[in-house]
């Protein structure tokens, strides 16, 4: 009952193993990211459009919940760059909102994440987010990037703009460059060079934080108030309020499609991210649970004035670098942020809304991943156009249909590899006493003018029948050909795949050959024999090795072409004709 129970609740498993210098070592390591989430909490609300206490709500509760009941021992959830963005394009689809309405939506969006996200740990489907490619999430991130810079710009230009969409404010970006207040821009600038330089100094310096209070200083010293810069204002001073989504039928209705959207990026962020840490802790990850821990944190967030969040890679990775050894480091983290909240509400009073923009742009140019991009454009022209293809996605259409195009070109990808077994002719080595079977075309072999060898790598099912008889009736093509698939790489055959090889074996009879297979995996000729599907295709054409599969059949081979043949291909060819009348004039 006890591991069943800590399967259910995690924290029972590793809480069991505490003692006081992990506690020691997780309070420090939750100091750390307390500093490093009190900017990201402020800035990641901001690109949401939802107030900047929020996004610290969501860096208390979220955060502690997920990683009471996730599996990784060192992801830090809470609000994320991409989910803030695509929660203010959800939200903002609905038109002009007042702040009440615009949060009550947002609560109600962050509460249907979490139930789809639950329901889809419940069923075990933590595999899934693995059907969406690198290449697609890539290519989402960095449009998302792209937008969020984009948003930022007017704060930091210090001029109005209005409308949504990526064309639209820029558009009027341009036009309203001859506006740009310098005081604004001054101060932007500031910050974002600060933040800059203490990185490049000491990279686990908060230099967010240090840009933030330079930007600060600034606009004190120019008394920006007075020349037009807008300050984020001071924040409540309460710990999360308890709050109720706006749960009516056409608020469901209208929101379900956008949250499944988020749900799913989350998931995908907050699995990635936690395998990504397990590989330097070298712990293993339970992707249901983590997906069960992300669907909590969001449920709970969505009473608690919290908003969509997922895991952070920049708060993870500090965290992990900071000495944690457990998730109760993430919840220290929130308790002192909490703190932070109650004793210092005035921490953002002077904050200018152009010093945000200096660090929001900083986390946009650290979301674009160069390098694999770089690579991935060098390598494969097919990947590099998956990956333009979704930035653009990203860029023209709302964030959550983006989100359902890379999906849908994550699953085309695979279903057409999956379509593609490689089908490659493949013969005996005649250099090689033991007559290893290998690849034609890498080896230079000769290959019998009677006997084909074929090798199959990938499953016979009904997406690859139709390329695969392609592939074996061009390469069996000459009358009274005798073929033998080597089905070592098949891992299943369904319907679809029997009828094809049914079809093939007549074809073959009919011309005069045969159709034969070895090497199929036991898991394999079970399910053949269960359908009935081995009987129809005649037990005798299977065989456990090429080597038998050929002893059967070179008995029916043609003695005439056999005579005349100079390849000896196989053991069972015996002498050339020449050898026979070398042999004869010894005699």
């Amino acid at each position: 009952m006890a591991p069943r129970l800590s399967r259910f609740l995690p924290f029972l498993s590793w809480g069991q193993a505490l003692d006081r210098r992990m506690l020691g070592a997780d309070l420090m390591a939750g100091f750390t990211g307390a500093i490093l989430v009190l900017p990201q909490g402020v800035a990641y609300a901001f690109i949401a459009g939802l107030p900047p206490e929020v996004g610290l709500y969501s860096a208390i509760v979220a955060a502690s919940v997920a990683a009471l009941f996730g599996s990784s021992w060192h992801m830090i959830s809470g609000p994320t760059a991409a989910l803030s963005i695509v929660l203010a394009s959800v939200v903002g689809s609905l038109g002009a909102l007042s702040p009440s309405e615009y949060l009550a939506a947002a609560l109600t969006v962050t509460l249907l994440v979490g139930v789809i996200q639950l329901g889809m740990g419940l069923l075990r489907l933590g595999s899934l987010v693995s059907f969406i490619s690198h290449t697609v999430v890539i290519g989402f991130t960095t449009g998302a990037a792209i937008l969020i810079a984009t948003s930022q710009m007017k704060h930091l230009l210090g001029v109005a703009v209005e409308g949504q969409g990526f064309l639209v404010e820029l558009t009027q970006l341009i036009r309203a460059l001859p506006e740009t207040n310098p005081y604004a821009l001054a101060i932007g600038l500031i910050s974002l060079v600060t933040s800059l330089v203490v990185r490049r100094l000491h990279r686990r310096a908060p230099h967010l934080l240090l840009g933030l209070a330079a930007g600060s200083l600034a606009c004190w010293l120019l008394d920006g108030k007075a020349h037009g810069v807008a300050l984020v204002g001071a924040l409540p001073g309460t710990l999360p309020p308890l709050s109720l989504p706006e749960l009516s039928p056409d608020s469901l209705r209208t929101l379900t499609s956008g949250a499944f959207a988020i749900a799913l990026l989350g998931l995908i962020e907050a699995v990635s991210i936690a395998r990504a840490i397990a590989l330097r802790s070298g712990q293993v990850i339970d992707g249901n649970q983590e997906f069960i821990g992300q669907g909590l944190s969001n449920i709970v967030g969505g009473f608690f004035s919290c908003y969509a969040s997922s895991g952070s890679f920049t708060r993870s990775g500090a965290n992990h670098d900071a000495g944690a050894r457990t998730p109760l480091a993430s919840v220290f983290a929130a308790a002192l942020l909490a703190l932070i909240l109650v004793l210092a509400p005035g921490i953002t009073a002077y904050l200018p809304l152009p010093a945000m923009a200096g660090g929001i742009l900083l986390i946009a140019w650290n979301l674009i991943d160069g390098h694999h991009i770089a690579h991935l454009v060098r390598a494969s022209r097919h990947e590099a156009l998956i990956l333009a293809a979704t930035v653009a996605a990203t860029l023209l259409v709302a964030l959550e249909f983006a989100i359902y195009v890379g999906v849908l070109l994550s699953l085309v990808l695979y279903l057409k590899r999956t379509s593609r077994p490689t089908v490659m002719e493949v013969a005996p080595r005649q250099d090689h006493p033991r007559r290893h079977i290998r690849n034609v075309r890498r080896y230079d072999l000769a290959q019998c003018p009677q006997l084909k060898i074929l090798r199959i790598d990938g499953s016979l099912f009904f997406g690859a029948t139709d390329h695969v008889q392609r592939r074996l009736r061009a390469l069996s093509a000459a009358p009274g050909t005798r073929m033998l698939i080597i089905g070592k790489g098949i891992n299943f055959i369904d319907t679809a795949g029997t009828e094809m090889l049914l079809q093939e074996a007549r074809r073959l009879r009919g011309r005069g050959g045969e159709l034969m297979i070895s090497s199929l995996k036991g898991t394999v000729l079970d399910e053949l024999r269960r359908r009935g599907d081995l009987g129809r295709l005649g037990e005798e054409r299977f065989f456990e090795t090429p080597e038998a599969a050929i002893a059967a059949i070179a008995p029916a081979l043609d003695p005439g072409t056999c005579q005349t043949c100079h390849k000896r291909i196989f053991s069972e060819c015996g002498p050339t004709p020449e050898d026979g009348k070398i042999l004869a004039r010894q005699g």
